[in-house]
């Protein structure tokens, strides 16, 4: 599976790559961001997935995550994809809003025209990316994991809840827990998916825990100040569904923190060093 290096520059020791290819799934060019840490050769090295948020690419995080420095000292490939297709041809919001369309692919595949033709995140991310990871890194794909902010925490753990096998460890940064009740999650799903809302629950962590999806434990932070924390993230709700389904959850409201990667990044390593105990 061929791919393009768009850029690399060292960093702790390691290497931080912006790389493009010709996804099928999407049918456009899509770029991605790797870290691979220092390594001795022929070693594989576990794999942690970022998914980002509404109006991001994969440089937001590659750019002020802060997470080089903890995955060269825990050994941790980090893969950061965008989030949504992008180019000539692809649908957008037609106001142009924020919380629909480039930016905002929501991690699912699109049954509803014009979208479903390009938006489907939801296979390039289970299917594709990951043929591509393993072909072209030193990833060993049996140890694998994922976390995500927002829209990407919310996609982080219903890839999770949905793929149990497939990662050890999944936590969030105030994601949107219960997208089939909240503003952001019922403009996407809907328009993406259609008006029936069956069609939405295994886009909905809260509903996938509700019927019975299980992983070993999730871990969630939260900022106190996050102006979202109500109307649109909804962490009680997440909170509820796995009390109620017996899910470990560690829920953690962060005093005095908001939405922004001021936050994402004070916490940053407390996760990476959580997910690395469980990959191993």
């Amino acid at each position: 599976m061929s791919f393009e290096t768009v850029s690399t520059a060292k960093s702790h020791g390691g290497v931080q790559g912006v790389y493009r290819h010709a996804s099928q799934s999407t049918g456009t060019a899509m770029e991605f961001s790797v870290f691979v840490p220092a390594h001795e050769a022929g070693a594989r090295l576990p794999v942690v997935w970022y998914l980002s948020g509404l109006t991001c690419t994969q440089a937001n995080v590659t750019e002020k995550g802060e997470f080089r420095a903890a995955c060269a000292e825990l050994g941790l490939i980090f893969v950061a994809p965008d989030t949504s297709p992008r180019g000539e041809g692809v649908p957008d919001d037609a106001e142009g809003a924020y919380d629909f369309g480039l930016g905002a692919g929501f991690y699912v595949d699109a049954t509803q025209a014009p979208f479903d033709q390009h938006y489907r995140m939801r296979s390039y991310l289970e299917l594709e990316l990951p043929e591509l990871i393993a072909e072209q890194f030193p990833a060993d794909m049996e140890r694998q994991s994922i976390l995500g902010h927002s829209m990407g925490g919310h996609g982080a753990l219903t890839l999770a809840l949905r793929s149990p096998d497939r990662f050890k460890a999944v936590s969030a940064f105030a994601p949107i827990c219960a997208p089939s009740h909240c503003p952001w999650g019922e403009k996407a799903l809907s328009g993406y998916l259609g008006e029936d809302r069956t069609a939405w629950s295994a886009y909905d962590a809260c509903a996938l825990i509700e019927a019975g999806a299980h992983v070993r434990d999730i871990l969630v932070d939260q900022g106190s100040e996050d102006p979202f924390l109500h109307t649109q993230l909804m962490p009680d709700r997440l909170e509820a569904a796995c009390k109620a389904a017996g899910q470990a959850l560690t829920l953690r409201l962060q005093p005095g923190y908001d939405h922004s990667y001021y936050f994402i990044s004070s916490f940053m390593r407390a996760h990476l060093e959580w997910h690395a105990e469980r990959l191993g």
